[in-house]
């Protein structure tokens, strides 16, 4: 089996406000996510920025054998949510972009309401594979990428940076936390029993804190004295799996030039148990990746996406 998320990268039919202006640049990048998912070939893979439910209906179209389709129903401001393109048949366990009491809202901007609810849905499915049960939540949590009063993605000031940094600090920390109550629901306190990961676009790197709230219990990630060790907090640990990708490939964005690992995928003790690999790209070939900057709008007709899938393979 092979488990994968990807970020599609502003997935839209054309025509409207953020997608490609021509159905010329629409089917090009159609084209290009199709290769990429062929040559991946994944069992269930996680998707973030479906703009437009059918133009992922059209990447799935455009793929070999039969694919399912499984969205949330909570998408942002923009139209973007999370999803699965799955070959399996995956049942909805949650949907939510509640914050878990008693965490309180964030302050998002200056002058706004403070902001009761994560940005996007936190979708988690249940699907039955080679006979196992896994469940598998999927995220897509708050950029870094900062905006600012009237659109602008340049801040008038230091000042005005550093305040906005912050609030997408809150925001993208409040959703993890979100994110980690959804983990605790499928992981029951029996993560040496269950085959659970949670996986997506964290917009942060391995020990950045907003992603190390989602691993639970410190002590035992992969490469430290502990990792072999059983403990208690076995039961409720997820581990990432991004010290098993090669150090060459360990990215999954070029931002400014440099590379970073932003998407990721977390497993359960008895799930880490069965994966044999783990990579970014596609297992064929590496996956050219082109850099990006702060103007998300440089790259609205050019096809393919910015972000490289991130993959692990386990045996049965």
């Amino acid at each position: 089996m092979l488990l994968g998320t990807w970020n599609l990268e502003n997935l839209y039919r054309p025509g409207g406000e953020f997608g490609p202006r021509t159905e010329a640049a629409y089917r090009a990048k159609l084209t290009t996510l199709a290769r990429v998912v062929g040559e991946l070939d994944p069992t269930l893979l996680g998707v973030q920025e479906v703009g437009d439910p059918a133009a992922l209906e059209d990447l799935a179209g455009t793929l070999d054998g039969d694919w399912h389709i499984v969205l949330s129903a909570h998408p942002d401001s923009r139209g973007i949510r999370v999803g699965f393109l799955s070959r399996l048949a995956p049942r909805t366990i949650t949907d939510t972009n509640e914050f878990p009491v008693p965490l309180r809202p964030v302050q998002g901007d200056d002058d706004g309401e403070p902001v009761p609810r994560t940005g996007r849905g936190l979708l988690a499915v249940e699907a039955v594979v080679e006979g196992m049960t896994l469940s598998v939540a999927v995220c897509h949590l708050k950029s870094k990428l900062l905006t600012y009063p009237g659109g602008r993605f340049q801040p008038r000031n230091e000042g005005e940076r550093a305040r906005y940094g912050a609030y997408a600090l809150y925001r993208r920390a409040a959703e993890a936390t979100a994110l980690r109550a959804v983990a605790d629901d499928l992981l029951g306190g029996k993560g040496k029993e269950r085959d659970v990961a949670v996986l997506g676009d964290l917009n942060d790197e391995v020990t950045a804190a907003t992603t190390q709230i989602l691993q639970g219990p410190p002590g035992s990630e992969i490469g430290t004295p502990g990792f072999d060790r059983p403990d208690r907090g076995d039961a409720a640990r997820l581990w990432n799996i991004a010290p098993l990708i090669p150090e060459k490939r360990r990215f999954s964005r070029l931002h400014s030039g440099r590379p970073e690992l932003i998407d990721h995928i977390l497993v359960s003790h008895r799930l880490l148990g069965r994966v044999t690999g783990a990579g970014t790209g596609t297992p064929l070939q590496e996956t050219p990746l082109p850099p990006v900057g702060d103007d998300p709008n440089a790259r609205r007709d050019t096809p393919g996406s910015d972000h490289a899938p991130v993959w692990a393979r386990t045996a049965p």
